[in-house]
């Protein structure tokens, strides 16, 4: 029966993370898979998180099964931290997925079923699960312009070009803030140019919402999804909880559903949860059941809050240092643009041989599209990988 397969191709970053932990070198540092780590190296779990988690394990009287749609309480919480708007919320609906990938894949499944033969449209790069996961629901993929590889800026007016051509009925998959890979996010005016397409031309956006509060805070990361949804009549996002409650291994994400009318939502939301019955049934219900308590607690929320606020600051500073040590050792501000962008991650604009040049010869990984996770840095490490970008730039 499996003769007949080939060797499957190797994700590029999970990859990454195997050569690393096998790299001997002291000095290795790993700016490849993306998932925030503090000064010492470690991906922490939140104060907040634990205080929630304690109070979860202590309450708990069983491991019952919660249902197809998840934690109902998780659900309006996560529906409310991205979409505060109570007009909205009366005609959105949403349901708990295992991750954002597992909310990607639903909603693809969705576009799939009632819209056959739709095309999604991702920016040119964007996250390296985005056409994987489109293509496996049976969606065609096409690419709108997004990164100024000159300025490692969004180029907005061919972005606004591209996008005037996509057809009704078609998907725009949009990144919410803190776009994966490059780090340079739409600005307010922008979103507003793409929602006033999506009015003229009809297509349905879908934004990919992963990294809310990394960027420039919790309540402004959520601008473009909140204009969209108070502006059209329909729309798709997917939420993640794993970098702003750092809960990578619970999987904890969501998928929501914004239409003109409270009962289109709801009968999107039941074929959803039918499709959930034929792959995982049900989600996970950990995450879910700190996130709640979290997010229903005031106190703790403050305190969440709070953390994930130095969080993003803390990025912020990385950012900026990094690129003071590479003026510093450059004599030049080529990489000021790290400092302008926001999130995890930034495009160095290397080709994969410089990139296999950082690896093999300073132990720096990072992903071959010049991907680099800010969120991996050590303060420590700062000089020293300023340094090997110098050498191979």
């Amino acid at each position: 029966m499996f003769s007949n397969l080939t060797a499957p191709k190797q994700d590029p970053i999970l990859s990454l993370s195997q050569a690393y932990r096998l790299d001997q070198r002291d000095n290795k540092v790993d700016l490849g898979i993306g998932v925030y780590k503090n000064s010492d190296g470690v991906t922490p779990v939140m104060q907040s998180v634990l205080t929630a988690q304690a109070r979860v394990l202590e309450q708990q009287t069983t491991k019952a099964y919660v249902g197809m749609a998840g934690d109902e309480e998780f659900n309006a919480a996560a529906l409310s931290l991205v979409l505060p708007d109570a007009a909205v919320a009366s005609r959105a609906s949403s349901i708990q997925t295992p991750g954002a990938s597992g909310g990607l894949r639903m909603l693809a499944e969705l576009i799939a079923f009632s819209n056959p033969g739709a095309t999604v449209w991702l920016s040119n790069p964007s996250y390296v699960n985005h056409q994987p996961v489109m293509e496996a629901a049976g969606l065609k993929v096409k690419h709108y312009r997004y990164f100024d590889v000159a300025t490692k800026q969004v180029d907005t007016s061919a972005l606004l070009e591209d996008l005037a051509k996509v057809k009704a009925k078609d998907v725009v998959l949009l990144h919410g803030c803190c776009h994966n890979p490059t780090g340079a996010d739409l600005t307010p005016e922008a979103w507003k140019s793409v929602t006033e397409l999506a009015q003229r031309n009809g297509f349905l956006p879908f934004i990919d919402i992963a990294y809310q509060g990394f960027g420039d805070g919790l309540a402004q990361d959520a601008f473009g999804v909140q204009h969209m949804a108070s502006n059209l009549p329909e729309l798709l996002v997917t939420s993640s909880c794993s970098k702003n409650f750092g809960l990578y291994r619970e999987r904890t994400g969501s998928a929501i559903i914004v239409a003109d009318q409270a009962t289109h939502a709801t009968n999107a939301r039941g074929k959803l949860l039918q499709m959930a019955r034929t792959t995982y049934t049900m989600p996970p219900a950990h995450g879910a059941s700190i996130v709640k308590t979290v997010l229903l607690d005031n106190e703790l929320k403050a305190a969440w809050q709070q953390e994930l606020e130095q969080m993003r600051l803390r990025l912020v500073n990385l950012r900026a240092n990094l690129c003071s040590e590479l003026v510093e050792r450059t004599g030049s501000h080529d990489f000021d643009f790290i400092q302008q962008h926001k999130g995890m991650f930034s495009v160095l604009g290397f080709a994969p041989s410089q990139m296999l040049r950082l690896r093999e010869e300073f132990g720096v990984y990072g992903v071959d599209d010049g991907r680099i996770n800010i969120a991996g840095l050590r303060e420590k490490d700062l000089a020293y990988v300023a340094s090997s970008i110098a050498a191979v730039r």
